[in-house]
């Protein structure tokens, strides 16, 4: 199964109404397992950079201008994620933010049904609990001393990690190996064969012991012990 973990940065948080993407992040999962693929831009948003924005990920209009245009990279992100099950944390926002760039191109959206909203899973899992990234890292011991300011690449290496954990954690990929780890759907489990005794053990009970249960089988089936209980004799019961 592939599965993409994905993020953007933006302008702010607002796609119909002029903001714009400034960076993608993706990280490829095969079988719940990172393939060592991932996808990473930046982008010129053809626009200013507000500073609310700027303070949460540090990127400039400077550090910007010379990126390519979305339309220079969407069909390399398109053919990325396509067929593929996208995990994104709060997808409604990053979703939409897509959305709109593909619709200026006339590429087609992105489907529902194939978007994994960690954030939704994160609240069933956790109800009443911050399920920020942050949160969600401490919560399971994840590493995340790297992330000063938000990232799309980074914050897509850390949630395939929180990811792993809401499905239920490392141990779905206990004893796949490196064949899953490499994407290989065709593992074949080989049948244990049991070894077999050369001799049959020896009978511990000895022949004396044999007579006295088979005796004490037979009297049992004359004179059943529930007779006894229930006051009942062998005259009585004829």
């Amino acid at each position: 199964m592939r599965e993409i973990v994905l993020d953007t940065e933006t302008t702010g948080v607002e796609a119909n109404n002029g903001d714009r993407i400034v960076e993608i992040g993706c990280v490829e999962l095969l079988n719940h397992c990172p393939s060592g693929r991932t996808f990473h831009v930046y982008i010129n948003p053809e626009r200013s950079m507000p500073i609310e924005a700027f303070n949460v990920h540090g990127l400039s209009e400077e550090f910007l201008s010379d990126k390519p245009l979305f339309a220079a990279v969407a069909q390399e992100f398109a053919e990325f994620i396509a067929g593929a099950k996208l995990v994104i944390h709060n997808a409604a926002f990053d979703v939409g933010f897509i959305n709109m760039e593909f619709k200026r191109l006339g590429l087609p959206p992105i489907e529902q049904a194939l978007v994994v909203d960690t954030l939704s899973m994160a609240r069933r899992k956790h109800p009443g609990a911050s399920n920020s990234l942050d949160a969600l890292c401490s919560r399971y011991g994840i590493d995340n001393g790297r992330r000063t300011k938000h990232g799309a690449l980074l914050d897509s290496e850390i949630l395939a990690e929180v990811y792993i954990e809401l499905i239920g954690g490392k141990q779905a990929s206990l004893g796949l190996g490196d064949a899953a780890a490499a994407g290989r759907g065709d593992i074949a489990v080989a049948a244990v064969e049991k070894p077999q005794r050369q001799r049959p053990l020896a009978p511990r009970l000895s022949a004396e012991a044999l007579k006295a249960h088979e005796a004490f089988i037979l009297g049992s089936l004359k004179a059943p012990l529930w007779k006894s209980y229930l006051g009942i004799t062998d005259d009585a019961a004829q």
